[in-house]
């Protein structure tokens, strides 16, 4: 059988297509492996690294080079866009990762509000400098690109109970906050991949059915998700939802992306007959 370097394997995989072994994985965002025992090798350490290109990149970089993970995958956490929005965030220390600690709107009704991002400054920026000095090594491990997704944002610029309550009381404007928040991931993920991201992968742990149901999935989820799918030219795309996900079975196979990604909670014999057209990837418990 042929064999593959990190990144075939990666894109061959997540196109269902025979490979020589499965690709090994840990993209980044809210599923990222930087130790601290990664910092001290490098000496960067979080939180300075969230906010400088350089650092960024050194840590991926040495985490694969301690072995294991066959990607590179930045951020580290998923408060850029938020962030970029109008969110106030605690950049955290070396053992946490940043967070919001001040949301900009009231409601979804304040949507006007919201910031458009700006990919020239900030930790945006640092992200897409962070790509460009990976791809700049030329290597054959792929470059992982993280952003959170619409509904997991918004939970962050408003308060997640007045989101909730917003989907019932005010879809519409709701759905309006979620096409401005949308618009805008957008325009990050796209300079992701201008900037050499090979994969992108979205992380949405706060629009799963297990929160919403499956008609708020159906309706506040899982359009907004493929309209940043359907924006992007990657080599992969991956949608990573949190928790259980029995209830939204049904809709999985919706997603348009290459690969599903799923946490441990979810049993892969019980999901697999939902989903047909795309590649599977987790049901990994992170606890020692």
């Amino acid at each position: 059988m042929k064999m593959f370097n990190y990144k075939q394997r990666l894109i061959a995989a997540a196109n269902k297509n025979q490979v020589d072994r499965v690709p090994c994985i840990c993209p980044g965002g809210m599923m990222n492996m930087i130790v601290h025992e990664v910092m001290e090798s490098t000496g960067d350490f979080w939180p300075k690294a969230h906010s400088d290109s350089q650092k960024m990149a050194n840590l991926t970089f040495a985490l694969r080079e301690a072995g294991g993970f066959e990607n590179y995958g930045v951020p580290f956490c998923m408060t850029v866009e938020a962030e970029a929005m109008g969110a106030v965030v605690d950049i955290g220390n070396d053992m946490e990762e940043p967070h919001v600690v001040i949301s900009p709107l009231s409601s979804a009704m304040d949507a006007k509000l919201l910031k458009p991002v700006d990919l020239d400054s900030g930790r945006m920026a640092n992200v897409l400098d962070a790509i460009r000095i990976l791809k700049e090594k030329n290597t054959d491990v792929p470059i992982v690109g993280n952003i959170t997704g619409p509904v997991s944002v918004a939970g962050t610029l408003v308060d997640m109970a007045v989101l909730l309550a917003g989907f019932r009381k005010y879809p519409r404007e709701t759905a309006h906050m979620l096409d401005i928040v949308t618009d805008n991931i957008i325009i990050y993920a796209k300079a992701m991949v201008d900037s050499g991201a090979d994969v992108i992968c979205l992380s949405e742990p706060s629009g799963t059915g297990e929160i919403l149901g499956m008609e708020h999935f159906e309706n506040f989820t899982l359009p907004y998700i493929n309209r940043v799918m359907d924006a992007l030219d990657a080599d992969v795309k991956i949608v990573h939802i949190c928790g259980r996900l029995h209830n939204i079975y049904g809709a999985l196979d919706k997603i348009r992306c290459h690969v599903f990604s799923f946490d441990a909670l979810v049993d892969i014999e019980e999901i697999k007959p939902y989903i047909k057209n795309k590649a599977i990837m987790g049901n990994i418990s992170t606890h020692a």
